[in-house]
């Protein structure tokens, strides 16, 4: 009898996987029985499988939701390369529904909490993205610390080599951000979702501008005024708790703007408006850096996100040409476009990395369910953008005062001195 189940469950798994190209693996079920998906090749990872129902995550209705649900509670575990799982997650979401068992909608929504944003408002409405941005970010920074590094930048760093420290690559990504910008001394810079305070610090020191930063984060405030007051730079640099909506006071009077891994929270309806609130701020004539992910036009969106369900609420990515659009449309003028996928890939291996070997220290703050969930939400970008499903693109815009922009003819200077490893402190 058990024979004939093992068969079963070798002959259906064989039939599932029959197409399947990525990288040889293995699953393991509970009772210790296990599958190789191509015998006598070592795998290069293994789907370890706690439970029966995390079977049925696995095979019945394999999505993001399923999968990162059953991932959490340790039902379903990866030994390995995590990076590499995603290949057969991906292949599975592409199978033909007569092959799969369809798993009910209504437990998918109680499992989920997919309704649990609902009563703080309208989506993208002022209440409800501050909630959404508390429930990410309002983490101890001691939870982050270990894994962003010294820095405390959270979104994609500049890797010049890839021997470049995760410190460094960060700091380079700083600055080239304040070269694009063109900062000068005794400017007034506009830093919307500033994090930590990471990059007015930054700029502030090291180019020597007003510096003003806003976040929806209280934990991200506190910690941010603190680095400020430890770096005696008070006199030049300031954050507070505000939405972008909120600044009409500040019209006009911001020389430069940056907006880094911020604007994927704006939402496809408030776009337009978005950058209309940063036309307004931008003083004529003034420079606009906006910095974020944004998803390939040939990548369908998901009707089942892990990321939107349980990490990032209400986060739906648009595409490059809808930004575009969107700013053009409230009056910005588009100077460049750079891509830095490759560069998020690689800065969230590091994460990745980081969190791993930081395990038992970032736990100390956060549960288990947290850590899992960052875990697994971070390896699972570094798929998305490995595979080219997003981008993250730095885009410098302008607002013209009558057709100038104050702008050289070239983008040497980006580049030519923003060499300046060996001044920055990582």
């Amino acid at each position: 009898m058990q024979d004939a189940l093992q068969a079963k469950r070798r002959k259906l798994l064989t039939e599932l996987f029959r197409d399947y190209a990525g990288p040889t693996f293995a699953i393991r079920l509970w009772n210790g029985w296990r599958w190789v998906s191509l015998a006598g090749e070592r795998p290069a990872f293994t789907v370890v499988l706690e439970t029966p129902s995390a079977l049925s995550a696995l095979i019945a209705n394999p999505n993001e939701v399923t999968l990162g649900e059953a991932f959490l509670p340790r039902e379903i575990n990866i030994e390995g390369d995590i990076f590499s799982a995603f290949f057969v997650s991906e292949y599975l979401a592409s199978r033909p529904r007569n092959l799969l068992e369809r798993a009910k909608d209504l437990l998918v929504r109680k499992l989920s909490g997919a309704d649990r944003w609902a009563h703080h408002g309208a989506e993208h409405s002022k209440n409800r993205d501050r909630a959404a941005i508390s429930y990410h970010y309002d983490q101890p920074v001691e939870f982050f610390r270990p894994w962003l590094g010294s820095t405390l930048a959270y979104s994609c760093a500049y890797f010049r080599t890839l021997n470049d420290s995760l410190e460094l690559a960060q700091a380079q990504k700083l600055e080239l951000i304040c070269q694009k910008l063109r900062l000068r001394p005794f400017e007034r810079f506009l830093d919307i979702g500033c994090g930590w305070g990471s990059l007015i610090l930054h700029a502030a020191q090291w180019h020597n501008v007003c510096a003003h930063g806003i976040t929806l984060s209280g934990m991200q405030a506190e910690e941010a005024q603190n680095r400020i007051e430890n770096a005696e730079l008070k006199e030049k640099c300031a954050v507070e708790l505000r939405d972008y909506r909120d600044c009409e006071q500040f019209s006009g009077s911001f020389d430069k703007i940056a907006s880094v891994g911020m604007f994927e929270h704006v939402g496809l309806k408030n776009l337009l408006n978005y950058f209309h609130v940063v036309q307004k701020l931008l003083r004529p004539g003034g420079t606009f850096l906006n910095h974020g992910i944004a998803r390939s036009a040939s990548s369908p969106v998901r009707d089942n996100s892990f990321i939107e369900r349980c990490v990032f609420p209400d986060c739906r990515l648009v595409t490059f040409s809808q930004v575009t659009n969107a700013a053009e449309a409230a009056g910005l003028e588009v100077r460049d476009v750079e891509n830095l996928r490759e560069h998020y890939e690689l800065t969230l291996r590091r994460w990745v990395d980081g969190l791993r070997k930081n395990e038992k220290e970032v736990r100390k703050f956060v549960p288990e369910t947290t850590y899992r969930t960052w875990l697994l939400y971070k390896a699972g970008s570094a798929a998305a953008f490995g595979r080219g499903d997003i981008g993250v693109y730095q885009v410098p815009f302008s607002r013209p005062n009558q057709g100038k922009c104050n702008l050289p003819l070239t983008r040497e200077d980006w580049y030519a001195t923003s060499n300046r490893e060996h001044e920055i402190e990582v």
